[in-house]
Formats: C-alpha cells, structure tokens, sequence
C-alpha cells in the first residue's frame, strides 16, 4: 500500500506539473475513494504549487472540513476563474457566511464553466428575493434532458407557486361571501411552507399580502401569521409579531393573549408569560389554563398550580398524571428540576458580567422556564467565548436547531478542541458526513477516550473498516461489553466480531457475531441509506462471518 500511495502521488504531482489535468484527477480519485486523504494532502499540496486546479478544489474541500475556512477560500479563489467547480465552492464557502459576493462566483461559475450546480444555487438566489417565477424560468432554460438536479428544483419552486395561487383563490371566495373561518382556512396551508420561508426569505412578502387579505376578515388569520413569523424568524419579526397579536387580541380574540403568553415564555419572561396567559385562561382557553398550570408548578406554586390543572378539566388523563406529581412533590418535598426562584439572582449576577451566572441563567430558562433556543444565545454565549466547554456545546446545538450550521460547526468544534465528549462526537460525525474517514476516526477516538461506548463503537467500527483490526478491537470491546439493549451495541457486535475473527479468535467471535445476525437487518440495517454504494461497500455481514467462524471451528 505505501508504494501505490507514492506512486500515484508522484505520478498526481507529475501530471500537475506537465498541466495534465486528467491524470491529475484520475490520482486525486485513488486517494479520495481509498479514504486516504491524510496521505493525500502532502501530494495535493505540491500539486497546487504546480497550479492543478483539481487538487486546489480538492484541498480546499478538506481544508473546510477540518476547520481551516480561510484557506479553503485562498485555495477556491486561486482558481475560481477558470475552474467552475472551484466556482461553486467558493461560493457556497461566501454563501454561509452571509457574503453577497457569493452570487457573482455562481453566475460566472455557470456562464464561463456551464456547472450545473452553479446554475441551481442562482436559482435558488433568485428565490430568496421572492422571484419565484423566474426562479424557475431561468433554471428551465438552456438545459439538458437529463439535468434532474435543475429539474427538481424547478418543480419545487413551480409547487410553492401553485400553493400561492390556491391560497389566493381560496381568498377570493372567502372574500366574496365574507366568511371569516373561510379565510382563516385559506391562509393555513402557508404554515406549511415555514421550512421554505427560511430557505428563501423574500417569498415572506408575498405571503404577508395573502395574511393580510385574510386578517381584513379573520383576527384569527391575523394571529397565525404572527405564529408563523416566530417559526421562521422570531428574533427578526419582533415587533411586527407583537403588533399583530396585539391587534387581535384588542378585536377580542382570546387565542391572541395566549399565543403573547407563548412569546414572553419563549423570551424567558415569565411574569409577562403569566399575564397573557392569565387573560385568556380567563376566557376558558384550555391550552393557557395548562400553560398556566405548567408555569405554577414549575415555581413550586403548587396549589395555583392544581388549580389551573383542575380548570382543564379532571377526567383528563393527562391532569390526573399532573396532579398526582404535584401531590408526590408535596408529600416528598422535592421540587420539580430547577428552582425557578433562582433566576432573578442569576440575572442580575450575569448582567453584571459572571458569565457562569449567564450560562446557568440561560440553561434554567431553557431547559425549565420554555424558552426558545433564539433567546438563549445571549446568555450561553459569554461563557462560551470565556472557555468553558459546556457551554460551547450547547451554544453549537442552539445553532443547529437555528439552522446556522456554520456556527453550529465553529462551536462544536471550540467545545470538542476543549475536551468535550459530546462535541468530539458531533465533529466525528460532521467528518464523516463528508467522506473524511481518517478526520472523523481521531475525532471518534478522543470522544472514546472520554469514556463514550457509542462514540468507541464508531472509532473501533472506521478502525476494522481500513483493517486495522488489533487496533479496533479494545474500542469495539469496550462497546460491546455495556449491557444496555440497544442498536449501536448490535452494531458493535458485529464489527467486533468480525475483528475477533480476522485475529484468529474464533471460539470468542461467536457470540457477539449471534447477536449481531439475529437483529442486524432491524437495527443496524435500517438506520443506514440501501443507496449509498459507498455505505454498503464497508458494511461487516454478520452472518456471513459468523458461517465462517464456525467452519473454522468445525475444522
């Protein structure tokens, strides 16, 4: 292996050198789908200074992925004018980062280099505006029969078209007959495109035409929109959210009070949460009259709390569960998760600069108080950029359910560089997302070291996948030997089956190889794509090694 690694790198640096492209990439390929990109690296390296724009992309690609965005953008941008993929990837690199610079590395990565994926991330941009129709106009033009990627993203943009034009004629009849629940119902099916709406923002405008013409009839329809602004981006429609809610709840709509009670929860605001719910609770809106309930015993108000269940109704099954917990907590004298109470004293102590008091703040409000992750950056964020890797992490997956994965990546990787477990684990799996074996085995291997059983069943299974079995085998032990009944020690089974086998260990494969094939196909078969060639190449058969450690047995 180590002379086919150095001849098809020299042989990558030769053809670079004599401006063989073809070549280049053909070498560049026996690295990438060997999943030898640490040996790579060295060749691609010499490779660039010889100018092959191939290994730039390809370098550039890795360097993004272990971190190093900055070089990924000099090593794109070097060649970006004349190679089209190079384009593309500098400017999905610009794209993430907010940078509109990203357009003009699209529209000439398609107009100089016809790449296809240049052309549907113009689409796409187009779409952002709110240019749906010709979104789709210009993705349908000037192509090929079998250009499906482009294709599908037409088709997508032409259905969120025909969803418009169906709420626009369904308003029409509800306001031809002045029928308010009509309205209402007209505009329901937008909630549905929430997803896209933060794809592609501009779409928001016209979807704000179809709330209005609606909310002229509905304060229901009016509220709705406001519901569907705090999904998509509640920080950024603040004020418009309030208006709107206040609105309806001043045309006498009991849902307006409770869906502001939402919104002050979710901000971590739980007086004003108290208030709004209070109002419609009063009106006998079942949600707030919970909501309330939730609220009280979350602070240990434990009669008010009995109360606001027993108003919902106590033949409901779900208040009887409630009350019987809130009668085990008296009789106990245990309260419920955090003490709420603590929160003033953590403000004040994190307003005036403890960014412990800041995370702790911001953990009680978010794990116990309801709020939104989009309320919760400010108070994890000073103790992330302090050091402390709890922190970091948990700012990471506030990110990711804000969809900003590149931030979401940055802080994973500050939490996992720091020594956290969970984020070696989470850059573990990013890598290997992306076909970076090697990265995501040191990434797999320090998590395991923190003692992870799952994260030293991934180390031991990438570990037996490149044959190096005697190194996998005390990872993929260590997850075999915890009892707990779950997928991933089944898939442990099996790689550390198959390790013990190549060791010529045959009486002590047996059994792990049993417990893999008895319930491969359900629990470890199915959580993987049957599409994926790449997958189903490195996969251990159970079974099939379990037939030949008995043969050997037999033997």
């Amino acid at each position: 292996m180590t002379q086919d690694i150095q001849a098809h790198g020299e042989a990558l640096v030769a053809a670079a050198r004599a401006g063989d492209a073809e070549a280049a990439r053909r070498h560049t390929d026996f690295f990438v789908t060997g999943r030898l990109v640490d040996e790579g690296i060295p060749y691609w390296e010499r490779a660039v200074q010889a100018g092959d724009a191939f290994s730039h992309y390809t370098l550039a690609g890795y360097r993004k992925i272990r971190g190093d965005r900055r070089a990924a953008d000099a090593l794109y941008r070097a060649v970006a004018d004349r190679h089209a993929e190079s384009a593309h990837g500098l400017g999905v690199l610009l794209r993430e980062d907010g940078n509109p610079e990203a357009a003009e590395w699209f529209r000439r990565g398609w107009e100089e280099g016809r790449d296809l994926d240049c052309k549907i991330e113009l689409g796409k941009l187009l779409a952002a505006e709110g240019k749906l129709d010709e979104a789709s106009e210009f993705l349908m033009s000037d192509i090929e029969p079998g250009d499906i990627a482009v294709s599908r993203s037409a088709q997508l943009f032409d259905s969120i078209r025909e969803r418009f034009d169906r709420v626009a004629a369904d308003l029409d009849a509800a306001e031809e007959y002045g029928d308010e629940e009509e309205a209402s119902d007209a505009v329901r099916p937008l909630y549905d495109l929430r997803q896209h709406f933060r794809d592609y923002p501009g779409l928001l405008s016209e979807a704000a035409v179809h709330y209005r013409r609606a909310s002229a009839l509905s304060a229901v329809a009016r509220v709705n929109h406001a519901v569907l602004l705090m999904e998509v981006d509640g920080e950024a429609f603040q004020d418009e959210v309030r208006g709107l809610l206040l609105q309806s709840h001043e045309e006498g709509y009991e849902g307006a009070a409770y869906v502001l009670g939402v919104l002050h929860e979710e901000q971590g605001d739980l007086g004003g949460a108290e208030h709004w719910y209070g109002l419609a609770a009063a009106r006998d809106h079942e949600s707030a009259q919970w909501n309330l309930g939730v609220l009280c015993r979350r602070q240990r108000r434990y009669e008010e709390a009995a109360h606001w269940f027993r108003e919902v109704g106590v033949e409901d099954r779900d208040v009887a569960r409630q009350l019987t917990r809130i009668a085990r907590f008296r009789a106990d004298g245990v309260g419920p998760g955090k003490d709420l109470r603590r929160l003033p004293g953590l403000r004040e102590r994190a307003e005036a600069g403890d960014v412990h008091a800041s995370y702790a703040y911001g953990k009680i409000l978010g794990d116990w108080g309801g709020a939104a992750g989009r309320h919760l950056v400010r108070w994890y964020e000073p103790a992330a950029l302090a050091g402390y890797p709890p922190a970091a992490y948990d700012l990471a997956e506030l990110y990711g359910a804000l969809h900003r994965p590149v931030l979401r990546d940055r802080w994973h990787r500050v939490a996992a560089e720091a020594g956290h477990q969970g984020a070696c684990n989470r850059m573990g799996q990013l890598s290997e997302q992306h076909r970076d074996y090697q990265e995501a085995e040191r990434w797999y291997v320090r998590a395991a070291d923190l003692w992870s059983p799952l994260s030293a069943m991934l180390a031991g299974k990438l570990k037996a996948q490149r044959g190096a079995y005697a190194e996998a085998e005390p990872y993929l032990r260590k997850a075999w030997v915890q009892r707990d009944d779950n997928e991933y020690r089944v898939e442990a089974a099996g790689y550390y089956g198959l390790v013990l086998h190549r060791l010529g260990r045959f009486a002590e494969a047996v059994e792990p190889l049993r417990t893999a094939a008895a319930r491969w196909q359900n629990q470890v078969v199915s959580r993987y794509s049957g599409e994926d060639p790449d997958v189903l190449s490195r996969t251990v058969d159970p079974q099939k090694e379990l037939e030949l450690v008995e043969a050997a047995l037999a033997v």
